[in-house]
């Protein structure tokens, strides 16, 4: 696991953008690319010192502009080693019918928000079955029919 918190999160992306015309590896790239998608984020971006501490209230309508990020980041991840089974074809194919990557992700990231706030608010360990599901429906499917083991249902 890595040991990364707020403000390490928040200063990636503001370098990745600083940074944009120079030589980057392939996690600042997705980050520009989603920051491109993403042009009302750039005065975060471009005055981080006043961004670091601050805290975005949801119930004040507010959105975190990092949290929003970094869930394309874990979108775009599990799309790229295809986990679980099936995303990346989810995500081409919900990308076509809405004709924008980032929309289409944003409607992934609403069942990958889903899951986690299921998994902390019953204590339970993230059911890739019901977040398939969800995915699946956005393209117009049902739920699989071959259940998959939840990674906390291994036993070791």
């Amino acid at each position: 696991m890595f040991d990364v918190n707020t403000t390490d999160v928040r200063q990636f992306f503001a370098a990745a953008w600083k940074n944009r015309f120079a030589p980057l590896d392939a996690n600042q790239e997705r980050a520009v690319r989603i920051i491109q998608a993403h042009p009302e984020y750039h005065r975060y971006l471009d005055n981080i010192e006043r961004w670091l501490d601050y805290t975005w209230q949801p119930e004040q309508g507010e959105t975190n502009p990092f949290l929003h990020m970094s869930l394309h980041l874990s979108i775009q991840e599990q799309v790229a080693i295809d986990q679980p089974q099936g995303i990346a074809e989810i995500h081409q194919k919900l990308s076509q019918q809405l004709g924008d990557w980032a929309l289409a992700e944003n409607q992934m990231m609403d069942a990958l928000v889903e899951m986690i706030w299921q998994a902390q608010r019953y204590g339970t360990g993230f059911d890739v079955n019901a977040y398939i599901t969800q995915l699946r429906r956005l393209i117009g499917l049902g739920e699989e029919e071959q259940k998959r083991l939840n990674p906390h249902e291994i036993e070791h």
